[in-house]
């Protein structure tokens, strides 16, 4: 079986082909989605899914349920308001879990490594759904997907992503992917909202988004994360929007057949305008479809190939 891991951590340490699988195994879930009608599938009856979120984020925690929901599974929400407050380590944490018989821990952390630290501690299969500035590999899979669908390849494609590289995991997540997948990958943002070492991994950087966008095949746009920013490191939002919104005068720097995508949430007008989100390259619509396939895929998989170690 080509993914038969425990636990989902990351991209990064990731081969093409297990990649591959995962994503041909949503595909398989989406077929089960419109197969169903609204039935649920059996795959995991007698499972329970925990979701254990330190940083609020209720679109993907539903999405999570959601599938959980499809395959048979309980969930489990654990609050993050006054039981994450008390100083009780992430060992301990996970020890309790553990006692309640969870299946799955479906966590988000602000700190980077947070998930892969409870793996070592729990029986269940965890699963990464955002840790500080390090990944968010569940949502880069959804974009995998999309571009797959869309582009029915990844090898050879021209891939640009725009915004706040710094501070936004997703981004992050899908590098090391579309890099081992064969992808060309080109990114543009304010100097302060780049990470250095980006261009040792054979990324382009640009600093203006004309550059980035010639010969685009695809194009994400990056939320803003105001909120994870220390130091001020953007004038202003007027002048972000001035050099890096995206636009149909610029989007014309790519080829005629782009695909335009945002992980979400967007800030419209900022980093994307509405004439692009609404436009025919938009397939933002088609991102958000194929985060319930890809997060049942994730839980069917770990359900199979849990036991084993690669």
């Amino acid at each position: 079986m080509p993914y038969a891991r425990k636990h989902f951590l990351d991209l990064k340490s990731l081969e093409a082909n297990e990649i591959h699988y995962i994503l041909n195994t949503a595909t398989k879930m989406k077929y089960i989605l419109s197969s169903c009608k609204g039935k649920s599938s059996p795959k995991l009856q007698g499972k329970t899914v925990a979701t254990l979120y330190f940083e609020e984020s209720s679109r993907s925690k539903f999405a999570f349920e959601i599938a959980a929901q499809n395959l048979s599974a309980k969930v489990v929400h654990l609050t993050t308001s006054t039981q994450f407050n008390r100083g009780e380590s992430l060992k301990d944490i996970g020890k309790n879990i553990d006692q309640m018989g969870v299946d799955f821990i479906v966590i988000r952390h602000p700190i980077a490594g947070g998930p892969h630290h409870l793996s070592q501690y729990v029986k269940a299969s965890v699963i990464n759904a955002g840790d500080g500035r390090n990944e968010n590999p569940s949502q880069a899979l959804i974009d995998l997907l999309t571009i797959l669908e869309t582009k029915k390849k990844f090898k050879g494609l021209n891939v640009s992503i725009i915004g706040d590289i710094m501070h936004n995991r997703v981004a992050r997540s899908n590098i090391y992917a579309l890099l081992k997948l064969g992808a060309k990958v080109s990114i543009a943002g304010p100097p302060t909202l780049i990470p250095r070492g980006l261009e040792n991994m054979k990324v382009n950087v640009y600093y203006t988004i004309s550059e980035a966008l010639i010969d685009a095949d695809v194009v994400m746009t990056l939320k803003i994360q105001s909120e994870r920013q220390e130091n001020n490191l953007l004038p202003s939002l007027n002048e972000y929007k001035r050099l890096y919104k995206l636009d149909n005068d610029r989007l014309k720097y790519a080829k005629e057949d782009v695909i335009v995508m945002h992980p979400g949430p967007i800030n419209r007008g900022i980093e994307i305008s509405s004439d692009v989100i609404d436009g025919e390259s938009s397939i933002i619509n088609r991102q958000l479809i194929n985060g319930i396939a890809v997060r049942m895929a994730l839980l069917d998989l770990l359900s199979e190939g849990g036991v084993k170690t690669l």
